[in-house]
């Protein structure tokens, strides 16, 4: 059996159990999700967190699957992480900014 590849971390946010079972489906995702710079890894895990509801969190990840293999490096329309980026916070004023 290999060895299963290290799943590298954000800068501010780790990978939730969900992410890291998307990423370790499919051995060229997650060497793509590999070769992001932290900062760009940070941005998908927010952008995939920070969501209210299941359903969209899900739709998130399937998203982050389909872009990586389509060579994106980051979440398209996302003003950027509000845990990272100060700047960013004024897009998320009344939701509690969440982090896992």
């Amino acid at each position: 059996m290999p060895e299963q590849q290290a799943i590298a971390p954000g800068v501010l946010h780790e990978v939730p159990a969900d992410i890291e079972a998307a990423l370790t489906s499919d051995a060229k995702i997650l060497a793509t999700w590999n070769a992001l710079t932290p900062i760009q890894r940070n941005e998908w895990i927010c952008w995939i967190t920070i969501v209210k509801r299941p359903k969209t969190r899900a739709e998130h990840i399937e998203r982050l699957v389909s872009d990586l293999r389509d060579g994106e490096r980051q979440p398209c329309c996302w003003p950027g992480c509000p845990h990272r980026r100060p700047s960013a916070q004024k897009w998320f004023e009344g939701r509690r900014a969440r982090s896992r």
